[in-house]
């Protein structure tokens, strides 16, 4: 038992360790959080010219920007509870559409260490307007939109699956300061190991209907737009049985990106920002000379005193050793 403890503890150390050494910015931390005290956080905006291939792509589409209304106020309440910032404002605005169109310079999709996913260019000066007009020290974009991508899904017996091509909806993200230099960017590869950030996938392989029809192939569906509606919808609670204010696929994807711009924890009583300021440097003050003093003239010398009678000395106390207690035999008669 004690040796499992000791592994445990081993586990955590390296994990902390990990953590410390890798830096999930484009800049230095220490850069970062001296730069941005104030982040500005943008509504959630949907990327419809992306790869969206369902055949309901507008109903979809609007399904998507009602559903971001109801969550991104939770990442701002997320933001503020990290205490990485010293505040965090919402950029309100009445038509997020519009503002991406405003925004947006070109978009592409990359793949990266083989993680696919869409990342959005924007245009330096509007993303300094957007800032100063703000007054935020940097603005958090987060772009929702298609891909499709190779994956393999398994049925619900996890006897099969079927390697196909699959259309997905994706969440990225990035923090950009008035200059317009991308600072953070979700999915992050500088820690851990990164995957395709899906908010939702859109198809799925009907391997029933092939069972039905006794067919070796295995037909691929797009869900129905109620399906993708329950499934944005859904509710989860935390740990002490409250719901959470985002529903669970935007809550996984907030959780996730939070805990990359969370502060990171401090060994040994550390304090976020408690670094050690040096003092006012001492001014030299003028050397003070002395002023001469005369010299004081000579005393006569004291005249010699009887020395004091010697204090007697304590007597030592004399201590008498007890007699012996006499003990007597118990059936011993007593002498009278």
């Amino acid at each position: 038992m004690k040796r499992f403890v000791q592994w445990i503890a081993l586990a955590a150390l390296a994990l902390v360790a990990f953590g410390c050494a890798h830096n999930p910015f484009n800049v230095p931390r220490d850069t970062y959080e001296q730069k941005v005290k104030v982040l500005g956080v943008a509504p959630i905006f949907v990327d419809a010219g992306s790869d969206i291939r369902h055949p309901e792509k507008d109903a979809l589409v609007a399904l998507v920007k009602e559903y971001n209304r109801k969550n991104e106020k939770a990442l701002v309440a997320m933001l503020k509870d990290s205490g990485a910032y010293f505040s965090v404002r919402f950029i309100d605005t009445l038509s997020p559409d519009d503002l991406f169109k405003t925004l947006l310079l070109r978009d592409e999709r990359r793949d990266d260490g083989g993680v696919a996913y869409n990342k959005q260019f924007y245009k330096p000066e509007e993303i300094r307007t957007l800032v100063s007009q703000n007054d935020v020290d940097a603005v958090l974009l987060v772009v929702v939109s298609g891909l499709t991508k190779q994956d393999r899904i398994f049925s619900n017996n996890l006897l099969k699956y079927l390697d196909a091509e699959y259309n997905d909806l994706i969440m990225t993200a990035q923090i950009l300061d008035a200059s317009g230099t991308t600072l953070w960017e979700y999915p992050n590869f500088r820690i851990g190991s990164p995957t395709t950030p899906i908010l939702a996938e859109l198809q799925y392989p009907d391997f029933d209907q092939a069972a039905a029809n006794m067919d070796d192939k295995v037909e691929v569906k797009f869900k129905t737009i109620p399906g993708i509606s329950r499934y944005l919808g859904k509710r989860e609670k935390d740990l002490l049985f409250r719901d959470r204010k985002a529903t669970a696929p935007y809550y996984r994807l907030f959780d996730d990106m939070v805990g990359l711009l969370k502060p990171p924890v401090k060994l040994f009583g550390e304090e976020k920002g408690a670094t050690s300021q040096p003092g006012p440097e001492p001014q030299p003050q003028p050397a003070v000379q002395p002023v001469p003093q005369p010299a004081p003239a000579s005393a006569p010398a004291p005249a010699p005193q009887a020395a004091p009678p010697a204090s007697p000395q304590p007597v030592p106390a004399t201590v008498v050793a007890p007699e012996p207690i006499k003990e007597l035999p118990l059936d011993a008669t007593p002498v009278k």
